[in-house]
């Protein structure tokens, strides 16, 4: 997966700038991101590449969605 400037190896992409929306981004994560299988590979925009179970189990912002329960039935594994 070409996953641009919204996920990371262990972050995600900024929200902060002119158009960034926060809340946004995590339901995009939340809805498109963590129902993906595990061993789907996670080309960033820059960075080192990854894998959806790598950031699920790993990713602090991933896991904030995991354990506040936004992410639906979604669970934790590499």
């Amino acid at each position: 997966m070409f996953s641009g400037d919204l996920l990371f190896q262990g972050s995600i992409g900024r929200t902060d700038l002119p158009g960034g929306d926060h809340q946004k981004m995590l339901r995009s994560l939340a809805s498109k991101v963590l129902p993906l299988a595990d061993d789907i590979v996670v080309l960033p925009g820059h960075g080192e590449q990854t894998s959806i179970g790598r950031e699920r189990a790993t990713n602090p912002f991933l896991l904030d969605l995991l354990d506040s329960g936004d992410a639906g039935r979604v669970t934790r594994g590499l």
